[in-house]
């Protein structure tokens, strides 16, 4: 069987290894993807760093894969070969516990993640269960990718933010630049708070249209009706319930954050609400690439070779990237 490069995690902690795999077969239901490039994403540098419990080992990491259906495994409907797809953090789902069966299939009992608990994106090619692609229009691949999470998992956070008008968010990296802009579409308030002193980031979200950006030790300068959380900072969120007004809510948008310190009482009253927001539904990717139809998105991405994987991970750790890191195959 021909062999594709891929970078491989063999132990949490480790770097990634750049190694030569068996081009793998669809088996039914599923879809033989031929990568054409793949987000890095915040939950990759989590799984590298051993953040994550109980990885598939070793794995290949990588959820924001765009490429072309190479293979059909036996049953596959609706896609065909040469066809550009999306392949997202949710890659399987059980269809029968209680989540699944209340349209809360990000919740399922038994679920399958991309780049995970099954092998993603960094690679030359990979597998995904056909019911589990989103169709994608021609267009850049590098620029689509950060869409299938960042995009993905920003837009649900954004959805939990109810209709805020004035909207913080804390983190301004991949997903939040996508957000702000859908914001700024949508007429609401951006306020950005990127870590203390990170000038050029502040700079990048004023880019972006937002009302104001600095540093996340500084007050809000206007009570907010919500904030988002994307960086994984714990004491973020008192800071963004000490932010948002009356009736607030705080959403907290990854998979994995340091520990919430103490915080009083009196800034969680008056019915302020803090929620996480868990994966994704393949409805809130069908709600996302439809707004994307109606509201232009400019993706701003660093380009990195498959064999980069480890430097674009370390550029994301150290908060050297404006946008998201995307590796190119």
């Amino acid at each position: 069987m021909a062999g594709m490069r891929a970078m491989l995690l063999e132990a949490p902690g480790r770097p990634l290894r750049l190694a030569e795999l068996a081009i793998p077969t669809p088996g039914p239901g599923e879809v033989l993807v031929k990568v054409l490039a793949c987000g890095v994403c915040r939950t990759d540098l989590h799984l590298v760093d051993g953040e994550l419990p109980e990885p598939k080992l070793p794995v290949v990491p990588g959820h924001e894969i765009v490429g072309e259906v190479a293979g059909l495994g036996a049953g596959v409907a609706g896609l065909a070969i040469g066809q550009r797809v999306g392949v997202p953090w949710l890659g399987r789902t059980c269809g029968v516990c209680r989540f699944c069966r209340s349209q809360r299939e990000n919740l399922c009992d038994d679920p399958l993640f991309t780049g995970y608990t099954r092998d993603g994106g960094y690679a030359e090619y990979t597998l995904a269960d056909a019911r589990y692609c989103f169709p994608l229009p021609p267009g850049d691949p590098v620029a689509q990718a950060p869409l299938l999470c960042a995009g993905l998992i920003g837009f649900r956070a954004y959805r939990m933010a109810g209709e805020a008008k004035r909207l913080g968010i804390y983190g301004f990296g991949a997903a939040a630049h996508i957000l702000a802009q859908i914001a700024r579409a949508d007429g609401r308030e951006v306020y950005a708070f990127t870590r203390p002193g990170d000038r050029a980031a502040q700079a990048f979200a004023r880019r972006l249209g937002v009302a104001w950006a600095g540093g996340s030790d500084e007050p809000a300068p206007v009570p907010l009706d919500a904030a988002i959380v994307f960086a994984p900072v714990g004491a973020l969120v008192p800071a963004a319930l000490r932010a948002v007004d009356k009736g607030g809510v705080v959403v907290l948008g990854g998979i994995h954050m340091s520990d919430i310190p103490a915080f009083p009482y009196r800034i969680l009253w008056e019915e302020r609400v803090v929620r996480s927001v868990a994966n994704l539904t393949r409805a809130d990717g069908l709600g996302l690439f439809d707004k994307l139809a109606r509201t232009p998105v400019a993706t701003e991405t660093v380009r990195y070779p498959l064999e980069a994987a480890n430097e674009a991970l370390a550029a994301l750790r150290d908060g050297r990237l404006q946008g998201a890191a995307v590796l190119i195959l």
